[in-house]
């Protein structure tokens, strides 16, 4: 069975059929189905600590270049630069995710370009918005938090035909939010991302939906992750597991900064 993560479907390093001949048998490491500490790693063979690592330093960019781009972007530019921003990392994200092998130059690329959108879309909200950025980026790490306890020691897992529908609503969901950023550059507003008090129906529905599949998503991430290393995924892998997780959580925040600013004047 392939993975079920739509950024990690494309390495055949995630799927349990998987097997590097230098790694030896893994097989023993696989009692509880989900892979259980061992006390060394071969060289060369992705691990936990590799993802970690990648994932840190991911965020130790995104936040650099967000920053940067917040500090020094003219408040009538903020606008153009997040929507040129919003088109060259979704371009790069489908580079990085249709690729069978892992690209760390296009990773880093979407990196940045994600740093520049963020930092923009970020300005603007706590421009009209004061205080929002520091609740959206506290509540993003809060839930992240929750999950992973939940993932870690409550076993909670997505599975069966859930999965399936996961799997299937975050596809359709990244489709519709390409759909309307289309349209904006045509002048048109499919009225399903708007923000503030005054958003509308479609943009609560929205919203919400989207905190409730990037939740899902970090649950997939953990999985697939704690799946790569027990398949014996090559350590460059890690970057790909690393993307994935900073795409999730980077949607998680986006969304809850919607939400919150459905509830302010």
């Amino acid at each position: 069975m392939r993975s079920s993560n739509p950024v990690l479907t494309r390495s055949d390093t995630f799927t349990p059929g998987y097997r590097e001949a230098s790694y030896g048998d893994i097989g023993q490491l696989r009692g509880s189905g989900y892979g259980a500490p061992v006390s060394q790693a071969p060289t060369g063979r992705m691990t936990m600590n590799d993802v970690v690592a990648k994932t840190g330093t991911l965020f130790v960019i995104l936040v650099a270049v967000a920053a940067l781009t917040w500090l020094a972007t003219p408040v009538a530019l903020l606008y153009p630069v997040a929507i040129v921003s919003s088109i060259t990392a979704l371009v790069a994200a489908v580079v990085v995710t249709m690729r069978h092998s892992t690209s760390v130059p296009a990773i880093m690329f979407y990196t940045v370009a994600e740093g520049v959108l963020i930092g923009a879309w970020s300005a603007v909200m706590e421009f009209l918005y004061p205080g929002i950025v520091s609740q959206a980026v506290l509540g993003t790490f809060a839930a992240a938090a929750v999950v992973l306890a939940s993932y870690r020691y409550l076993g909670v897992r997505v599975s069966g035909r859930v999965r399936k529908i996961l799997v299937f609503s975050i596809i359709a969901f990244a489709v519709v939010a390409a759909l309307n950023l289309v349209f904006l550059l045509f002048g048109a507003n499919l009225g399903f991302f708007n923000v503030g008090p005054g958003a509308g129906v479609l943009s609560w529905l929205f919203a919400g939906l989207g905190v409730v599949l990037a939740v899902g998503s970090l649950l997939l991430d953990f999985e697939e992750c704690e799946r790569g290393v027990a398949m014996g995924a090559p350590a460059k892998e890690s970057w790909r597991a690393a993307f994935g997780l900073m795409v999730t959580m980077v949607w998680l925040y986006t969304n809850l900064l919607r939400l919150l600013s459905f509830l302010r004047n």
